[in-house]
C-alpha cells in the first residue's frame, strides 16, 4: 500500500482563494486536506488577486500536516494555464484540474504540469463533474497507468452533475447514484483516491450525516466540504471505529502466526476470517495510524 493511498483524506475542505482571511483561519481547522479554490469560488474580475493571494498563502505556510492543493480554472479559460504556473511554483501537495471529460484532458492536464517545471511529487487531482465524464469514466481511469503518471485523485463535482443531468438533490441522492457508482467501480479498479461531492445545506447536521454515511458505505476514501462545521462529523464519520480497528489488528496477527501459514480460512474472536478479509483489515489499520499521526 502507498502511502499516499493510506493517506486520511476523510474531510477535504474548500477555502476561496479570494478570501485571504478565510485561508489564514484554515491553518487552524482540524480538515485532512484543504482546496485553495480559484474556480467556482472565485467571481472572474478576482480571478487574478485570488491567484496572487493563494500564492502567498502556500508560501507562507503554516498548516501544518495538512495535505494541500490549489483548484485552478479549467484548462480551456482565460486563467488555467496562469494557474498552473503559479501554482507549480509555489509546491503545493496537489494541483485540483476542474472539467475532465475524457483521458485526452488528463494527458493535456499532465503536459501542463511538466512545462511549468513540476516536481515528479507533484500530484494531480481530477474532478469529475459532466455526464460526458461518467461516460469515459474508464478511460480517464486508464490514464493512471500511463508512464510518469500523476493523477492519484478524483473528486466528485455532484452540483455540476446535477446541473447536467438536470437531476434534483434529493436526500437520497437517488438520482445521481449511477454516476456516483460508475465513479466509485473505476477509480477502485486502477488505483485511485475518490472524494465524495460537497453537501450545501449548511446547517442540516443530521442529512449531512446521512449522507456521510452513505459516501462512506458506497466506498469513497472522503468528502469534500463547504464549511468548517462539516469537517468534525465527517472525520468522525470516515474514520474506522476502535472496535473495528481492533478488530482488524487481530486478524492481521492471527494470519501472521506460523502455524496459520497457508492457511485460507481462520476463526478470530468466533468469527471466520478469509485472506480478503486480513487485506481489508491491513487497510484499516494503515488508515487508523495514519489518523493518529496526522492528529498527533
Amino acid at each position: 500500500m502507498s502511502n499516499l493511498s493510506a493517506r486520511p483524506r476523510r474531510s477535504v475542505l474548500y477555502m476561496p482563494g479570494s478570501n485571504a482571511r478565510a485561508m489564514e483561519k484554515a491553518r487552524d481547522i482540524p480538515a485532512d486536506a484543504l482546496i485553495l479554490d480559484l474556480e467556482d469560488a472565485v467571481a472572474p474580475d478576482a480571478k487574478e488577486e485570488a491567484r496572487a493571494q493563494v500564492v502567498a498563502a502556500v508560501k507562507a505556510g503554516g498548516y501544518g500536516k495538512r495535505e494541500i492543493a490549489i483548484r485552478v480554472n479549467g484548462l480551456d479559460t482565460p486563467w488555467g494555464m496562469d494557474d498552473i504556473k503559479a501554482a507549480v511554483a509555489v509546491q503545493p501537495h496537489a494541483i485540483l484540474v476542474p472539467k475532465i471529460n475524457s483521458a485526452d484532458d488528463v494527458a493535456r492536464a499532465e503536459a501542463a504540469l511538466t512545462q511549468a517545471g513540476a516536481s515528479a511529487s507533484l500530484q494531480l487531482w481530477c474532478m469529475i463533474e459532466t455526464p460526458l465524464a461518467i461516460l469515459n469514466i474508464q478511460a480517464i481511469a486508464e490514464q493512471a497507468r500511463a508512464l510518469g503518471s500523476r493523477m492519484t485523485l478524483w473528486v466528485m463535482g455532484t452540483n455540476d452533475i446535477a446541473k447536467e443531468l438536470r437531476a434534483a438533490h434529493t436526500p437520497d441522492r437517488v438520482p445521481m447514484l449511477a454516476s456516483l457508482g460508475l465513479s466509485v467501480i473505476a477509480a477502485r479498479a486502477y488505483g485511485l483516491v475518490i472524494l465524495d461531492g460537497v453537501y450545501n445545506d449548511i446547517k442540516n447536521e443530521e442529512g449531512f450525516t446521512a449522507v456521510c454515511e452513505q459516501g462512506r458505505d458506497m466506498g469513497f476514501d472522503g468528502k469534500t466540504l463547504i464549511h468548517p462545521s462539516q469537517v468534525l462529523p465527517c472525520n468522525t464519520v470516515f474514520s474506522p471505529d476502535p472496535e473495528t480497528v481492533a478488530f482488524a489488528r487481530k486478524t492481521i496477527d492471527a494470519f501472521e502466526l506460523p502455524e496459520n501459514k497457508g492457511k485460507g480460512v481462520l476463526k478470530v474472536d468466533g468469527r471466520m476470517v478469509e485472506i480478503l478479509h486480513a487485506e481489508i483489515a491491513k487497510r484499516t489499520v494503515a488508515i487508523a495510524d495514519a489518523i493518529a499521526e496526522l492528529e498527533a
